[in-house]
């Protein structure tokens, strides 16, 4: 039986907001949700998936490039971030997107999002 072929036309990216790493893990307090967001994120990847994610700290000006993305800071500030975005479009502020929400734009099954042990 072959791998499970996913649909790697999709494109989703995650706009963070200044963080000083992306798993949370560089504090006194890990936040579990940057943990999650950077494992799905890396799972997808192997997988074939296009997905990115950017650092406001690390690569503003991909944030300035983005007429999208820059619109939402200059007018909502940084509080908007972090922000999803699908084939270029918004699809979720404020937030990261729970595992369902990934499988569902991403049509993966929300099983092959967690590390198998």
């Amino acid at each position: 039986m072959e791998g499970l072929k996913l649909d790697t036309r999709k494109e989703m990216k995650i706009y963070d907001p200044a963080l000083c790493c992306p798993t949370g893990l560089c504090g006194v307090n890990i936040d579990p949700e940057l943990m999650r967001i950077a494992v799905v994120l890396e799972t997808l990847k192997k997988k074939g998936v296009v997905v990115e994610r950017f650092n406001l700290r690390d690569n503003p000006q991909v944030y300035v490039d983005n007429k999208t993305i820059n619109d939402c800071l200059m007018n909502e500030s940084a509080d908007v971030f972090p922000i999803t975005t699908l084939d270029g479009e918004i699809v979720l502020k404020k937030a990261y997107p729970t595992n369902a929400q990934i499988s569902e734009w991403l049509d993966v099954p929300e099983s092959e999002l967690i590390i198998k042990k």
